[in-house]
Order: structure tokens, then sequence, then C-alpha cells
């Protein structure tokens, strides 16, 4: 099988044929052979990491490394491909491995400076870092692309950095009001100089306002005088304009009135004239309005009966739709209801069934526990429970009302002393339990006679009655 990697992948192939692992970009796989594809994009990781100074002050130093295999260097990818190909890259074991190196390395490092020199020197902090780091990277053929190292934090209960700040900001603000003061005293300083300044100039200026208010009061007199004259010669001349005005004015009016009177002439027949046309025009709009308003209200009234056929469609489609969804949400409700029904059916089913699963699981623990009692005798077992269930009793209070209604016969036979049957010794008694034997047949079958009618056979005898 001929296989092609992508871009950003390579084949690690192993297998028979090679000795250790064969890097390719594409390659032929045998069938003794086994493939797998990798990929060499880097990733981010970010962490957390708690470290404390020198001091042993512990603080949270937040950072996200870029990290990948580093595809120039052969060996470095074949390290790569063995130990953390096998791995997915965004899995915790590939995550616990990075971020181990680097919490270990920067905890070391930072143990050996103290707060202001991480603080301070955070460029050098971070190279010394970076460069730790990819040393212990090294072995699993991975390199840092990038490392971002951002500002520390403090750890709840440590507030260093927070005091650090606060610290500054009171340096600062103490700063400011020194500041304040220094610019408070320039500023009265200089507003008594602009005070002295201002009353100098304002003498100054009162003393050259009056030497001009002086001249200004003799030009304004010599003015007055000047014009005054001119005013009298210029009322003289206009009552001399008003008088040919007002005769102008008189000659005007007469022409005026003339030309009035015509235009009002021609006015009242041209409202006549005017008053025909308009009249004309309001009798056409009259006769088209009013067609425009019985079209209107035939257009109205098919309009509204339109509506009203639709909505009545429109109710009525509603209605058969309501009805129908009524039907169905009957049914669902009735299809939930047998379903709740044969739910409830199949659980107490069940728990019926777990009942008597439970039961017989504890009568056989019994019956275990019993049978260990006896020492697995088995005949006892049996008596027991017969006993303790009551079974004999049962037994025979049947046998009691079975017989009950037979009305059987106790016949009573005596068959004399038993002396004188055999002779001594161990004959003897043997001649005595066949006579016993022999004794017991009459009222057995005498009995059985009476409870059957059956007559025995004709070889054994008879029965006297």
């Amino acid at each position: 099988m001929f296989k092609v990697a992508r871009a950003s992948q390579y084949l690690a192939i192993t297998g028979g044929g090679i000795e250790d692992i064969k890097l390719s970009k594409k390659s032929w796989v045998l069938p003794w052979q086994r493939c797998t594809v990798f990929d060499v994009s880097p990733v981010n990781y970010t962490f957390k990491v708690q470290a404390m100074s020198a001091e042993k002050l512990p603080f949270v130093l937040p950072a996200v490394f870029t990290i990948g295999p580093r595809v120039d260097d052969t060996q470095a990818l074949i390290l790569y491909a063995r130990l953390i190909s096998p791995h997915d890259k965004q899995s915790n074991h590939v995550n616990e491995l990075v971020e181990g190196v680097i919490e270990g390395e920067t905890r070391v490092l930072a143990a050996s400076m103290t707060m202001e020199e991480i603080f301070k020197g955070a460029k050098e902090f971070k190279k010394e870092v970076f460069d730790k780091v990819q040393l212990e990277l090294d072995q699993f053929g991975l390199v840092i692309y990038n490392a971002n190292v951002k500002q520390l934090v403090d750890v709840p209960g440590h507030e260093y950095f927070s005091y650090l700040g606060q610290k500054t900001q009171m340096e600062a603000a103490n700063q400011a009001r020194i500041d304040v003061s220094e610019a408070k005293m320039k500023g009265e300083i200089g507003s008594k100089e602009r005070t002295g300044l201002t009353i100098q100039n304002a003498a100054k200026i009162d003393a050259e306002s009056k030497i001009i208010s002086m001249q200004r009061q003799g030009e304004g007199t010599k003015a007055e005088i000047k014009v005054k004259t001119e005013v009298k010669v210029f009322e003289n001349q206009k009552e001399a304009d008003v008088a040919k005005a007002n005769a102008e004015l008189a000659m005007k009016k007469a022409a005026w009135t003339k030309d009035a009177q015509v235009a009002e002439v021609e006015a009242s027949k041209a409202v006549a004239l005017r008053e025909a046309e308009l009249q004309t025009q309001v009798e056409k709009m009259n006769a088209l309005t009013r067609t425009e308003k019985l079209k209107a209200e035939f257009l109205s009234k098919a309009s509204v009966e339109y509506e009203t056929k639709v909505q009545e469609a429109n109710w009525e489609l509603y209605n058969k739709q309501k009805q129908a969804e009524a039907v169905l949400y009957e049914k669902q409700k009735q299809a939930e209801a047998q379903k709740a029904q044969a739910d409830a059916t199949f659980y107490s089913k069940q728990r019926e069934a777990e009942g008597l699963v439970a039961l017989a699981s504890a009568q056989g623990t019994y019956l275990k526990t019993l049978l260990d009692a006896v020492q697995n005798d088995y005949s006892c077992l049996r008596d027991f429970l017969m006993i303790n269930n009551g079974t004999y009793q049962e037994i025979a209070k049947t046998n009691a009302l079975a017989v009950r209604d037979l009305q059987p016969k106790i016949s009573v036979w005596n068959h004399g002393g038993e002396q004188g049957i055999g002779g001594a010794g161990g004959s003897g008694n043997a001649m005595k339990d066949i006579a016993g034997l022999y004794k017991m047949l009459p009222p057995v079958l005498d009995t059985v006679y009476d409870q059957t009618g059956m007559q025995p056979p004709a070889w054994m005898g008879t029965l006297s009655k």
C-alpha cells in the first residue's frame, strides 16, 4: 500500500527491513510493516505556574508556550515519533509532561532570584526559563517556537504585588501633593505681583483718562455747535422738500383714484366671469364626485362581502383545525394514559417478580442454613420442615376426615396364651414369631372383608361369619 502524508504530517514506518524507525513524507508500506501518521504542527500550552522567590514569597506566573517537534532535525523527529506521537498532543499525558518540565525549571530558577530581580529583569527571567525548558524538551524531540510569559500575579493570601502597587500609588500621590503646594506658592506670589502691577497701571490709566476726557469735552462742545447749525439748515431744506412732495402726492392721488375706479369695474366683471367658470367646474366636479362615490360604494360593498366570506372560511377552517387538534390531543392523552398504565402494570409485575426472586433467594439461604445445621442430613431437614410447617398435623387431620364417615369395625382377637409353642432356646423363639404371624392373618383378612367385601383366596381358608 502506498501512503502519502499531508504537509504538516510525517509517516513513521516500522517492521521488516527497517532497523529502528523510518520517517518519510510518502512511501510504500509492505504487509509486514506498520505505518503511523503523526502531526508535527505546534500546539499552545497555557499554564499558571506557582513558584517561590529567594525571599520565600509565593507568586503565580501565567505563561503560554508554543511547542512542537523539531522538524529540521531527523534524530529529534525520531525521538518525537517514538516518545510523543503515540499520544494525542492535547491529551493529559503530553500536557502533564510539558507542564511538569516548565513548572520544574521555572520553580528552580525562581528560587535562585529575588522578587525584585524577577520583576525588574522580566526579559532575562523569560530567557533563562526558555533556555532551561528547551534543554529538557530536547530529550523528547520538542522545540519551543514561542514563549509568552505574562505579568506576575499574587497568590491568594500573599498580596506582594498589590502592596507594591499601593506603595507606588502613595509615593505618586505624595509627590503630587508636593507639586501642588509648590505650584500654589508660585501662584500666590505671582498673584501678588500681578495685583501690584495692576494698581500701578490703573493709576496711570486714570490720569491719562482724565486728560483725554478734558480734550474730548472741548472737542464735543465744538462739535455740538456745528451739529446744531447743520441740523437747522437740514430742517429748512426738508420743509421745502415736504411741500413739493405734497403737491406731487395730490396729483398722483387723483390719477390713482381714476385708475382704481376703472380697475374696480374691470375687477367686478372679471369676478362675474370667473364665478361662471368656477360654477361650471364645480358642477363637473360634483358629477365626477358622485360617480366616484358610487364606484367607491359598490367597491366597498364588494370588498366587505369578500372579506366577510374570507373571514367565515377562515373561521370554519380554524374551527376544524381546533377540532382536529382537540381530537389529536385527546388521542395523545389516551395513548399517554395507556402507556402510563402499562408502565405501572409492568412496574408492579416487575416488583412482584423481584419480590418472588428475593423470597426464593431468602428461602434458599434459609434452607442452606438449616441443611448446614443438621450436617447435610436431608431426612432430618425434611422432618423438621414438615413439623415446622404443620404438615404432619395436616396429614393426621386429613386422615381423620377421610375415615370419619367410614364407621370402621374393630375386631379384637384373642389367641390365648403363647406358652408351649416350640421348645426352649433359639428354635422356640423362631416358632413363636411364625405363630404370631399366623395369628395376625385372621383379623387382617376379616378387616379387609368388612371394609371392601373381598374374600381371601380359597387356598387360605374361609372366614366364619
